[in-house]
């Protein structure tokens, strides 16, 4: 085969740290509209971006030479630099860890909804439970001690 095709999907969830609900609704689009914009800046393209005041889902496709774990870093140091500096919360940071999960091209519109759904979805289930719920969808083993 002459050429290379690839179609490397991630959906990403991470936290603020302590689940403090820094993340409030007069700037949160800002938030967002700064995440995907550093997933551009990176080679990726963005699919995606919400969340509610203590965490963000991201849908992303990245090139082959992206590792997602330099990725994730790059987004979090970024964006938590952004928000000291823009917006001006100075105790803002993101928790240590984050999921990834990839998606197929079949998928990827129903992870785009739920995505954008976020703020309905959370009206019934907290950030504990969902993280709870899509590692043992993806069949991911996890420690309960580093839940929160």
């Amino acid at each position: 085969m002459s050429a290379t095709y690839l179609s490397l999907h991630y959906h990403v969830v991470f936290g603020t740290k302590n689940r403090g609900g820094l993340i409030v609704p007069e700037w949160r689009w800002r938030l967002h509209e700064y995440l995907g914009g550093t997933v551009r800046g990176m080679g990726g393209f963005t699919e995606g971006v919400g969340g509610v005041a203590d965490h963000v889902h991201l849908l992303f496709g990245l090139r082959a030479t992206h590792c997602i774990a330099d990725v994730v870093r790059d987004l979090k140091k970024g964006s938590s630099a952004w928000m000291h500096a823009e917006v001006g919360v100075r105790g803002f940071a993101w928790q240590d860890g984050y999921a990834a999960f990839s998606v197929s091209a079949t998928s990827r519109e129903a992870v785009r909804s739920y995505i954008a759904n976020q703020e309905e979805h959370h009206r019934v289930k907290s950030f504990r439970e969902e993280w709870i719920e899509m590692l043992e969808r993806a069949e991911i083993e996890y420690d309960e001690r580093f839940l929160d």
